[in-house]
Parts: structure tokens; C-alpha cells; sequence
């Protein structure tokens, strides 16, 4: 059972012993009062209800202070006690006397089942509410004990995540040290790595700078060679181009001899045929008048030799000086 179901049975108890209380109350305020105004003086019978209202009250007092007394675990002594069984047996006398008085047993038996209801609901609600008391009590040490053992085990655990941490923190120390033992090692081996390197590097640089001053060597004097091979040619292309300049001199003044000659024999031959006895064709005047300019004749000489007019031979002497104008008459000439 929860504190729930606890705090319900409480209410429970809390309203019954109230319906209780407050019925026997009114019942016997209702049965009391008659016998009341009957044993007072008329004058004074309005006076009736106050005496089971003050005991009727003094009931009410005692069942809400044992449900306080009861809720805290705490007991009055013998004077509650007493109050409680008096106010009882004064409202089952109060409630009997009546008929009692009449001799009615039946009537006793009736009006004493309120106040006994009363009586025995009034002991029993305070025994059950020291039973809920305790057993709540009983609850919150469990829920308690519950905690205490929560804590302890929340306590364990965190000592244990505790250790764990602080061991893994040592393991995690550990890897790191031998980490970083690893990690120097491997530099320190890095380095000697990398400084054998540099130094194969080193000699094979000092290798290649002399494999290449021995190949650059080799090219100088090959060069050398080349710029020698290369004079000594150029020595030669100059002799020989000096012989061929010598040759083509030669050839060129024997040709230019041999021109004159030709040309003076064309000029002889020409100069013999002497003037044309008529005007000749064209063709033939255009072939006579190439050849004079060729040998250097003057026009009038070329137009005595084909039989034209000296302006003519002139125009074809020009065309032969500037022969795109001869090709610009040709055009115009076909043109027309």
C-alpha cells in the first residue's frame, strides 16, 4: 500500500466517524431534549437542549483531537481517556434514562444503540487512525530506507564511476606516455631517417655536380670543337665564296665581253642591211626595233632599218624602257 491508498482510507475514516458523530448527535440531542424539558422548571424548559449540546460537544472535542493526536503519533494520557468514556457513558445514560424510567427494555435497547455506535466508532477510528499513523509511518521508513539505499547505491556508483574515471584517466595517462615514447621514437628514427636522406642526397647531389661539370666539360669542348670545325668551314665557304666571286667575275666579264661582241656583230648586222627600201610588217618592224634597242641603236636609226616613223619607234623604244606602259597599250588597243 502507497501513501495514496493510505491519504483515501484517512478520508474514508475522516467522513464516516463524522456521519457518525454528527448523526448520534442529532439523535440524541432529539431524544434528550424531551426527557430534559420534562425534569426542568416550565420557567427554565427552554434550557433543555443545552445540556446534550455540552456533552454532544465535549464528544466532538474529544474524536477531533485523538484524529490530531493520532495523525501525529502522539497519546494524551489517562484525562482523554477519561473525558472520552465519560462523555459516552453520560450520552448512553442521557439517551436510556427515559425509558429506563418507563421500564421499557425495548425502549433502552433502541436508544442505546446510538450512543454505543458512538462510543465504540469514537475507540475504534482512534485505533484505526494509530494503525494508518504507524503504517504510514511504516511507509516513509520504507520510502526512506528506499532513499538510503538509493543514495548508498547512487553513492556506490559514483564512487565506482569514480574509479572507473580515475582508472581510465591512469590508462588514458599510460597511452599517452606510451604514446608519446612511440611518437618520440618514431621522430627520433624520422630524423635519422631524413638525415641519412639528406646525406644520400647530399652525395648524390656531389655526384650529379660532377657527372654534370664532367658533362659540361665535355659540351665546352665539343663546343669548342664545333666553334673550331665552325671557323675552319666558314674559313673555307669564305675561300671557296672568294674563288666563286672570282669565278662569276670572270664568267661575268666573259659574258659581258662575249655581249659586246654579240651585240656588236647583231649591231654590224643590222647597220649592213641598211634602210629598209619600204615600210615592213609590224612583226618584223617590232623584231628589228627590239634589236636595235637591244644593241643600243638610236631611233632614228631603228626606224631607217624597218621603215617607220621615228615617232613610232619611239613609242615602242619607251615601251621596251617601261614595259608596263607596253602592256597598258596592249590592253587599250584590244579594248578598242
Amino acid at each position: 500500500m502507497n501513501t495514496v491508498h493510505i491519504r483515501s482510507a484517512e478520508r474514508a475514516l475522516s467522513v464516516g466517524t463524522w456521519l457518525i458523530v454528527s448523526g448520534a448527535v442529532l439523535y440524541s440531542i432529539l431524544t434528550v431534549t424531551p426527557l430534559m424539558a420534562a425534569h426542568t422548571v416550565p420557567a427554565w424548559a427552554w434550557t433543555a437542549p443545552v445540556l446534550p449540546l455540552v456533552v454532544d460537544a465535549a464528544v466532538v472535542i474529544v474524536v477531533r483531537l485523538d484524529d490530531v493526536l493520532a495523525r501525529l503519533g502522539g497519546r494524551g494520557g489517562c484525562w482523554p481517556i477519561t473525558l472520552r468514556w465519560m462523555t459516552g457513558l453520560m450520552t448512553l445514560a442521557l439517551n436510556t434514562a427515559d425509558s429506563a424510567l418507563k421500564k421499557d427494555l425495548v425502549g433502552v435497547a433502541v436508544h442505546a444503540v446510538a450512543p454505543l455506535l458512538l462510543i465504540v466508532t469514537a475507540e475504534t477510528s482512534l485505533a484505526y487512525r494509530r494503525a494508518l499513523t504507524a503504517a504510514q509511518a511504516a511507509v516513509e521508513a520504507r520510502r526512506a530506507a528506499d532513499r538510503e539505499r538509493a543514495e548508498q547505491a547512487a553513492r556506490e556508483r559514483a564512487e565506482y564511476a569514480r574509479a572507473q574515471a580515475r582508472e581510465e584517466r591512469e590508462h588514458a595517462a599510460l597511452l599517452a606516455r606510451e604514446q608519446r615514447e612511440h611518437e618520440a621514437r618514431l621522430a627520433r628514427e624520422q630524423g635519422e631517417r631524413e638525415e641519412r636522406q639528406r646525406r644520400e642526397e647530399r652525395e648524390e647531389r656531389e655526384r650529379a655536380a660532377a657527372v654534370e661539370r664532367e658533362i659540361r666539360e665535355r659540351r665546352e669542348r665539343e663546343l669548342e670543337q664545333r666553334e673550331h670545325e665552325r671557323l675552319r668551314r666558314e674559313q673555307q665557304a669564305r675561300e671557296r665564296a672568294k674563288v666563286e666571286e672570282r669565278e662569276r667575275a670572270a664568267a661575268a666579264e666573259r659574258e659581258r665581253r662575249e655581249h659586246a661582241e654579240r651585240s656588236e656583230r647583231e649591231r654590224a648586222a643590222l647597220l649592213e642591211r641598211g634602210p629598209a627600201a619600204s615600210k615592213l610588217s609590224e612583226p618584223q618592224a617590232r623584231e628589228i626595233v627590239a634589236e636595235a634597242y637591244a644593241v643600243g641603236l638610236s631611233v632614228r636609226q631603228a626606224a631607217e632599218l624597218c621603215g617607220w616613223s621615228v615617232g613610232w619607234v619611239s613609242t615602242r623604244y619607251a615601251e621596251h624602257r617601261d614595259p608596263d606602259r607596253a602592256d597598258r597599250a596592249d590592253l587599250a588597243i584590244v579594248s578598242r
